[in-house]
């Protein structure tokens, strides 16, 4: 009986230390279990609540006070074309359109992994398209179809913009068909990211996406802006070009990933709609004269704003093989692939 009324003492007083450290918004984790009895959840569960706290073991918890409310992915594609400046085949050697595909599908699939998780946060995928034909538009209706979020598939206008495009590049050649449809879609995006209400995500139709990738992202995000409190880039891919040489960086806790500074990326990046109007000058300037690099305005950018990609990468960049700013390293390319067959 001694025994009995013991245990019962204890868990009466267990009860009453968790609603005290509720109450008191504590976090408490048994170390013998790893179970976490505020949150209900182990240790190394997803234990971020998005525009709420992020929680990583064994830093503790921040509180956010920098939420995400909206997230718009504008997804640029172009199935038409194999490769924007060489000729070399992508890896898996496949039609440009399987890669729009399946690209486009690990987005869906990423979100709707993490439905539960974005149900506070309003989401809108865009699709601007080039040239792709109306099979590859009808299997893009179909994967966007019959989901939480909203979306639209709008055709691309070159005409509205080809006049504002230097014909002659910085390195004095021509500038190609591919980069002025390139160009053009690039400032289209840029023009609805400025009508936007908070972050947007600019997306290449050649980037397949890890199942995890989007809550990752946006809480990463509302992580790393509370703690620096201002807004912030963020590129999804570990690009190969960051081990080429030893290079002086800094890293971060990101949710379930590290995250290192980079001060270059492609035209694939998360930022916010402020970040994007208060630089909506330098970002159009890429739209209008072909640089070399071609990305050298938004290089020019990281200089004055925080920019982090994830190690080991969240997204694969279906180029050539031997591309610098292609396939990341140490990532289950293949897996990922399959995973994402449409």
């Amino acid at each position: 009986m001694k025994e009995s009324y013991l245990k019962k003492k204890n868990n009466f007083l267990k009860k009453f230390f968790i609603k005290v450290c509720r109450f008191f918004n504590f976090e408490i984790i048994d170390q013998a279990s790893f179970y976490l009895p505020l949150e209900n959840k182990i240790g190394d569960e997803s234990l971020s609540v998005l525009g709420n706290k992020s929680i990583t073991i064994p830093m503790g918890k921040i509180k956010i006070k920098r939420p995400v409310h909206n997230l718009d992915i504008i997804f640029r594609s172009c199935s038409s074309v194999n490769m924007l400046t060489q000729n070399k085949k992508r890896l898996f050697e496949k039609e440009k359109s399987e890669y729009t595909l399946r690209s486009l599908n690990s987005i869906v699939r990423s979100l709707n992994h993490s439905k539960e998780d974005f149900k506070n946060i309003k989401i809108k995928i865009t699709v601007i398209d080039h040239n792709s034909s109306n099979h590859v538009i009808q299997s893009m209706n179909g994967i966007l179809s019959n989901n939480y979020f909203e979306s639209e598939v709008l055709k691309l206008d070159i005409s509205k913009f080809e006049n504002e495009i230097d014909k002659i590049n910085e390195q004095k050649n021509n500038v190609s068909n591919n980069q002025i449809s390139n160009m053009s879609n690039i400032h289209q995006s840029i023009l609805l990211a400025k009508k936007c209400s908070d972050l947007v995500y600019f997306v290449e139709d050649d980037y397949i996406h890890t199942i995890d990738s989007f809550k990752e992202i946006t809480s990463t995000y509302e992580k790393f802006s509370t703690i620096l409190e201002k807004d912030i880039f963020l590129c999804p891919a570990d690009y190969p070009y960051l081990y080429n040489s030893p290079e002086y960086t800094r890293v971060l806790l990101g949710d379930k990933k590290h995250w290192r500074i980079v001060n270059q990326t492609l035209c694939t990046f998360l930022t916010s709609q402020k970040l994007v109007n208060q630089y909506f000058k330098e970002l159009t300037s890429m739209c209008k004269f072909e640089h070399y690099p071609f990305e050298k305005p938004l290089h020019e950018i990281y200089k004055k704003e925080y920019c982090f990609s994830p190690v080991p990468s969240l997204a694969m960049h279906c180029t050539n093989i031997n591309s610098v700013y292609g396939l990341p390293p140490n990532f289950n390319l293949k897996k990922i692939w399959d995973e994402n067959e449409v």
